[in-house]
């Protein structure tokens, strides 16, 4: 995100200048208030943009004066929530109390235009694509249309990537498609296509406020790819674009508003490509604690904490603090070894309306032994006009915009350990995943999470409880099922790793690892035909896996189809020509077809 030159602070001083005591100038809109409304407000209130009415020149201005004056003096405008804390962040938008002051008096000295020679330009905003013509244009294949009136809709757009390979991304540009009823909008990659079978109608998307996406290997999610009324767009940093690959969805998750008449909301994202693969990994590290989360009704003060201890060395650089209507009081601080506290974001005003991505102006480094804490407040009286029940419910922790959430997530740069060569994002999700276990045993993601670390570790034993923990979380879960039928069938016990993988196969049968490891549990149990069958139908679903074509040829050859043996072993090479599998078995079922034709 793109940072602001320091001239914002010249026009402060001349405001304080202008108003330093009676006798002063008279302010002018043309000298002292359109740089102010230039710079923080014409971005959004201009046509095409998020807001209701443009404030580009004089005239525009002045009509909405004293509603300036209001909304500037309670900082309800600019949005901006976070207080200054330890950290400067990017892109501040508050204004200083000299600039608020400014917009009184002028209003007070009779809301004079000035000079027109003191009128600064107004300020080139680019239209359309702000990076220019993207690399590649994603379009929700089917509009979703919001209703005229009732309350907010959260609405999922599924997006297809059509990508025959790896392709890095540098810039990401949501274009919502109607600014005036999409509130805030956010994007998560999904490499499973999980998103697609959510949809009843394919291409027509879904609702829900918050969303999850599958993953069967370690791949945390690295980049908020957030958009708001007013976002600048900026290539990411060298060394930190992120990864797509065939078969990825963007799955965008859209925050609507009802106008009073219905809307189309049919979104566009622009992606721009890189050559150069990214060398630094970041990730997001999540803190959270929904379970805590059981706020009776009428109480003002309801506090949730948490705590977690940096196993390594990190750099943040970005913060996304999350809660729904009775938020209040949003607080994150980080205790470094030494004992010495510090703020990483303070939001005294919580409004989820305009919740948003902050950026730190220099990413902050926080040493290994740092407590992270969340301290977040609750309102669920009548008092709280954000409220959207009334008389007040009791409200507890969950996915729907009524429930409530607890959620940090900081985007975090882990340094490698000197002593280790293990990947330091998989010793932070580690340790974060114990972190979460222990705190509350029912919690699938963590559960499953480390799980799948000690089985990419090697440890299938230690994995296993946690597999089979979550798979009683969630006991229909085709992913956990695969993975738990996985580590099953590794520890030996063949007959429940069937069970299981059969279950995942039930709720998607178009499954290619439930295929693929049933195929070697049966060949395990000496099945040829049995695992002929499913390694023939992991073919089907990824004809480009060499390792499925070369298993099912040596199974096809077990059961002395030779003919057939030989075409997929052959599929096997020349998709990976140094297969080792393939070359030995062809080799030997190339000796049997001779033998037969003597």
């Amino acid at each position: 995100m793109r940072r602001f030159a320091v001239s914002i602070a010249c026009f402060a001083l001349l405001g304080a200048a202008a108003t330093a005591g009676e006798g002063a100038r008279k302010i002018t809109f043309n000298r002292d208030i359109a740089p102010i409304v230039f710079h923080s407000c014409a971005p959004c209130h201009r046509p095409g943009e998020g807001g209701p009415f443009p404030l580009l020149n004089y005239r525009e201005v002045a009509s909405h004066a004293r509603q300036i004056v209001t909304v500037t003096a309670s900082r309800f405008m600019p949005p901006w929530l976070p207080d200054k804390g330890d950290y400067p962040l990017a892109d501040d938008a508050r204004l200083t109390t000299e600039q608020i002051s400014l917009f009184a008096q002028w209003v007070k000295d009779g809301e004079l235009e000035g000079a027109a020679k003191d009128l600064p330009a107004l300020p080139h905003f680019v239209e359309g694509w702000q990076l220019g013509e993207p690399d590649m244009i994603l379009k929700a294949a089917k509009p979703f249309w919001l209703p005229a009136s009732g309350s907010d809709t959260y609405w999922n757009f599924v997006l297809p990537i059509p990508v025959e390979g790896t392709r890095w991304v540098k810039a990401i540009e949501i274009r919502p498609g109607n600014k005036k009823v999409v509130h805030h909008a956010n994007i998560l990659l999904d490499r499973l296509g999980t998103a697609r079978e959510m949809e009843k109608t394919p291409g027509a998307g879904f609702g829900g406020m918050e969303i999850r996406v599958e993953s069967e290997v370690f791949d945390p999610d690295s980049h908020l790819l957030f958009w708001k009324p007013g976002t600048r767009i900026e290539p990411e940093p060298d060394g930190l674009a992120f990864r797509v690959d065939k078969g990825t969805d963007l799955l965008l998750n859209a925050h609507l508003q009802p106008s009073g008449k219905p809307e189309l909301i049919q979104p566009t994202v622009g992606l721009y490509f890189t050559d150069k693969p990214a060398d630094k990994r970041p990730m997001l590290l999540e803190i959270e604690h929904d379970s805590a989360l059981d706020i009776p009704p009428g109480v003002k003060d309801f506090v949730v904490t948490d705590s977690f201890t940096l196993p390594l060395d990190v750099d943040v650089m970005a913060v996304y603090p999350h809660a729904h209507y009775l938020g209040k009081d949003i607080l994150a601080t980080a205790t470094f070894p030494n004992g010495t506290k510090k703020t990483l974001i303070h939001i005294p005003r919580w409004d989820v309306n305009w919740q948003a991505v902050f950026t730190y102006a220099r990413p902050v480094t926080l040493p290994r032994g740092t407590v992270i804490t969340m301290r977040y407040t609750y309102d669920n009286s009548e008092d709280n006009v954000a409220n959207p029940n009334h008389p007040p419910q009791r409200v507890v922790g969950g996915n729907r915009a009524t429930d409530e959430m607890a959620h940090l997530w900081l985007q975090v740069l882990p340094h490698a350990a000197t002593d280790s060569k293990v990947d330091p994002r998989m010793i932070l999700q580690e340790a974060l995943s114990r972190h979460e276990v222990d705190k509350d045993a029912t919690n699938f993601e963590a559960q499953y999470n480390l799980a799948a670390i000690y089985s990419l570790r090697g440890d299938v034993k230690e994995a296993l409880p946690h597999y089979e923990a979550a798979a009683q979380i969630r006991p229909k879960d085709p992913v956990v099922n695969n993975a738990l039928g996985s580590a099953l069938l590794a520890n030996g016990a063949v007959g429940p790793a069937i069970e299981r993988l059969k279950e995942a196969l039930a709720v998607r049968p178009g499954y290619f690892d439930a295929h693929y490891n049933l195929a070697i549990a049966y060949s395990s149990q000496d099945d040829p035909g049995e695992a002929a069958r499913e390694f023939g139908e992991a073919v089907r679903l990824k004809p480009g896996d060499a390792n499925a074509h070369a298993n099912f040829g040596a199974t096809l050859a077990q059961l002395g189809r030779l003919e057939e043996a030989k075409r997929e072993l052959e599929a096997a090479l020349k998709i990976e020509p140094g297969h080792t599998l393939a070359k030995e078995n062809l080799a030997q079922v190339n000796e049997l077809l001779s033998q037969e034709k003597k």
